[in-house]
């Protein structure tokens, strides 16, 4: 995407297209509720504290390249937002999740994509998600997705979205990225327990920005 977006458009956009997919009953968003959804503490890498003003900015921005819509609900007062993207650049509901979570969580693995997109949308394994990483990588109107160099000491490889520019991949490798000796099975323990922890953290996390997005919604209306 050229230019590039910044780090709070993406974060914006992603945000949008998370809760989107995960809790259409409450989406588009307000701007408080796309603030909340901004700055929330799980989820995202890295966490951000961004302020209205700063994502009005980007709300701007996003509208001028046509990436968000601005709309007023009938027979509401509260201005809420949508994505465009599926519009701007032809993506299905698969194809901006695996994007939609590179946008908020930084560079990944397969196995760590097919995990954390499973309240986004539908996938058949590892190799349902790569077959689709593979399309965003080689799409004939512009690569979406990069492959990123493997890292000493890490047998998979990561992904990372490009629409706020080239990846400067200097994320240290973390302790269960390091391979393990054959027939050892406490790293796939490890590994499936994170996972498991990190859905049900999701999961919450988006119970309290339900909650926060029908009060913001209540508090408007006076």
């Amino acid at each position: 995407m050229h230019p590039p977006l910044t780090h709070v458009e993406v974060r914006v956009l992603g945000s949008l297209l998370e809760k989107a997919a995960t809790t259409p009953e409450h989406y588009p968003l307000t701007l408080s509720a796309l603030v909340a959804a901004c700055n929330q503490l799980s989820n995202r890498e890295p966490v951000m504290q961004l302020d209205e003003d700063a994502v009005t900015s980007a709300v701007v921005t996003l509208r001028r390249r046509s990436l968000l819509r601005a709309i007023q609900p009938a027979g509401s007062r509260v201005t809420k937002y949508q994505h465009l993207l599926n519009e701007a650049l032809d993506l299905d509901a698969r194809e901006l999740a695996l994007l939609g979570v590179l946008m908020l969580r930084g560079p990944q693995t397969v196995g760590e994509l097919n995990t954390r997109t499973q309240r986004w949308a539908e996938f058949s394994g590892l190799s349902d998600v790569e077959q689709l990483l593979d399309t965003l990588v080689a799409r004939d109107s512009g690569s979406l997705v990069t492959r990123l160099p493997r890292r000493p000491g890490q047998k998979e490889q990561r992904f990372a979205q490009l629409l706020g520019g080239e990846v400067a991949d200097s994320a240290p490798v973390a302790a269960h990225d390091t391979p393990q000796a054959p027939g050892h099975s406490a790293g796939n323990a490890r590994d499936e327990q994170i996972a498991a922890l990190e859905l049900r953290v999701q999961q919450l996390e988006e119970q309290l920005a339900t909650l926060r997005t029908e009060f913001a919604t209540f508090r408007a209306q006076f």
